[in-house]
């Protein structure tokens, strides 16, 4: 069997690739280079020079090959690799007639936990979405931030003080919402600075969050190793991570307890088995990253049916008030997935990784690029969001 074509597809908010083969059999996969899909595309585009007329096999050779030969990587790079690796898995499980995870030594679970998206730009709606996904069946909750989800063109600025009792006081009253039963993920989305982590992180310790991901941008591993040891609860970190060794090196600063690879970033399925078996050695857990549509929850599935140290998996569900539905993120694009039922998804059980785009997907539903924009501070600076 040869690769006979390997094309990027810029379709709605999303880039996916489908490799084809002389066999018939075609391969699919995403990248996650999120506000980058154009330039993902293109390092697609360039691999494909490389893949075409060759055997898609042999995946970890190639695998190597694309982050080892011209020794420059980063996101977009990343992206594409991470887009290709699923889709020559995807081709792999399809030719045996088996999907990936038996390939990967068979499954560890017949369905994976979930946390649902949780997002407002109010407290009350905070809370009022977290009411309807725990009544919907989800045990957990995430992309939960307490400091809201507030609109983007109106410039930013609250005292410290401010800042953090709001964010306790709304943490709380999610807790008291949903109870002891519905465990809470909290998400700062990189919006703090290693004081204001602290200070937040040892304020929500008596709410007991599952986690706490992301106080700070993913620039300094001393910095988050130092939050990790200055408070009591879990962190949650590596969602925009492109290297399992990134990992590796927060790993030996006790800086991370709950690691979040996004397999169409980190290099793959092949990319995310390694950083689940770094993992593993540290008494660490895993909570892949999933921002995207069915092709990335259905490649993270592969993962979490596999993996002893899989911990739960992010599940994008829309918000009805931000996302003008309530269904999951890209699910008109795609078939192949089960519904969530009970706060967990089956894993697919099709060759492959189990999904498939809709008929005319590139036509239906055309690219809608992501401009460049950051909030802006009321001093004129910028903010992360």
């Amino acid at each position: 069997m040869k690769i006979t074509k390997v094309e990027p597809l810029l379709i709605d908010r999303f880039l996916f690739v489908r490799i084809s083969t002389d066999a018939g059999i075609t391969g699919l996969g995403e990248s996650g280079a999120w506000g980058q899909l154009e330039a993902s595309a293109a390092s697609i585009t360039k691999y494909g020079a490389y893949l075409v007329g060759k055997d898609p096999a042999p995946i970890e050779h190639h695998w190597n090959v694309m982050l080892r030969a011209n020794h420059f990587t980063g996101g977009a790079i990343t992206g594409a690799v991470s887009a290709i690796d699923i889709a020559l898995w995807d081709i792999k499980g399809k030719a045996l007639g088996v999907p990936v995870y038996e390939l990967l030594g068979g499954k560890m679970r017949h369905k994976a936990r979930l946390y649902g998206h949780v997002k407002g730009r109010s407290i009350e709606s905070l809370v009022a979405e977290a009411k309807r996904l725990k009544a919907a069946g989800f045990s957990a909750l995430g992309h939960l931030n307490p400091l809201l989800d507030e609109d983007e063109s109106e410039p930013y600025y609250k005292p410290h003080a401010l800042k953090i009792e709001q964010a306790i006081d709304n943490v709380r009253r999610l807790r008291e919402a949903v109870g002891p039963e519905v465990d809470l993920c909290i998400e700062i989305h990189r919006r703090m600075t290693p004081p204001e982590a602290i200070a937040l992180g040892r304020g929500i310790e008596k709410y007991t969050p599952m986690f706490f991901e992301d106080p700070l941008r993913p620039n300094s591993f001393d910095a988050m190793a130092w939050v990790a040891d200055k408070i009591g609860i879990p962190i949650a970190t590596g969602e925009r991570f492109t290297s399992m060794y990134q990992f590796q090196t927060l790993l030996a600063r006790h800086a991370v307890e709950y690691l979040r690879p996004d397999v169409c970033l980190c290099g793959g399925i092949t990319g995310a088995k390694k950083i689940a078996a770094i993992a593993e050695a540290h008494d660490a857990q895993v909570v892949p990253h999933n921002p995207l549509s069915p092709v990335s929850t259905a490649a993270c599935l592969q993962i979490a049916a596999c993996i002893p140290n899989f911990a739960i998996q992010e599940y994008p569900s829309r918000t009805p008030e931000l996302d003008g539905g309530a269904d999951l993120l890209g699910s008109a694009l795609a078939t192949g997935l089960a519904d969530q039922e009970g706060g967990f998804i089956a894993i697919p059980s099709g060759p492959g990784i189990g999904v498939e785009l809709v008929p005319d997907a590139e036509r239906r539903f055309p690219m809608r690029p992501r401009p460049i924009a950051m909030r802006a501070h009321v001093d004129g600076s910028v903010v992360d969001q």
